[in-house]
């Protein structure tokens, strides 16, 4: 049980003050997130579970550009996390095939009950769907070569507390896959060097980053990297630039240009 607030809690009460990016009318978080640190940063409202029609983003190959990014292969297995109607898990359902694993998840039940119905009516039978928490997403452990977060990362209040505890579900090897568009996080979008800052806080390296047309945005690709941190000990990032209008990652996997994110 806990007895008063702890160092974390007050830091993060005092970094809110001298940064003003906690908004006094936020709501309570969750009892499980209480050991992590809180971001420096809002967040976005839900805004429905699907960012353009299927049609529009096959014509333009969104998904193809991006499985080809990820080297989605036959017999993999993957999540899809904030899945919604299903678009990635659809397509990824057909380019792992039937030796392949995917598995949906979603905080939203509706969405959830739409696309369980999709996956029974096209006979999907190497996809599972699941309920995932706010600050959970509630992945088996080791069973992942590569997770998904497709336009969502920016939804998530959680991102420590949420980045921790998917780590243990990859692989060695496995790899999470990040697309999102530069812009404020509560305009439905995340600063490319705050996303590579939340990550590194808990454990992940970059290896890839790039921005394509085909997708609206860009694409970034996460490992693990070291242990992963006791709650307590993990720094949050604090924003002090709107956006980043170029990034370079050399061959460490570091990107360039670290001016815009840095710790409270």
């Amino acid at each position: 049980m806990r007895s008063g607030p702890t160092l974390s809690m007050i830091g993060g009460l005092l970094a809110c003050f001298t940064l003003g990016g906690c908004d006094s009318a936020a709501p309570e978080r969750p009892e499980t997130s209480l050991d992590f640190p809180q971001p420096y940063r809002p967040v976005s409202d839900l805004a429905g579970n699907s960012f353009s029609t299927e049609e529009a983003r096959d014509d333009r190959r969104e998904a193809e550009t991006v499985m080809d990014q990820a080297a989605i292969t036959e017999g993999m297995t993957v999540a899809d996390i904030g899945a919604g109607e299903g678009y990635y898990t659809v397509r990824l359902s057909a380019r792992v095939g039937p030796e392949g694993r995917v598995l949906a998840q979603d905080i939203d039940d509706e969405a959830l009950r739409r696309l369980g119905s999709r996956v029974e009516r096209e006979r999907l039978d190497n996809v599972s769907v699941i309920t995932g928490g706010i600050d959970d997403p509630r992945l088996p452990p080791n069973s992942f070569d590569r997770i998904f977060m497709v336009h969502m990362y920016h939804e998530i209040t959680e991102p420590y507390a949420f980045l921790w505890r998917m780590r243990p579900a990859l692989r060695e090897g496995g790899q999470v896959i990040v697309v999102d568009v530069d812009r404020p996080t509560d305009q439905h979008g995340i600063n490319p060097q705050l996303l590579f800052c939340e990550f590194e806080r808990v454990g992940y390296r970059l290896v890839e980053f790039v921005r394509k047309p085909e997708i609206a945005g860009y694409y970034a690709q996460f490992e693990i990297e070291g242990e992963r941190p006791d709650p307590q000990n993990i720094e949050p990032c604090a924003q002090q630039a709107a956006t980043v209008s170029e990034l370079t990652v050399n061959g460490d996997g570091h990107s360039e240009d670290n001016n815009d994110v840095q710790g409270s």
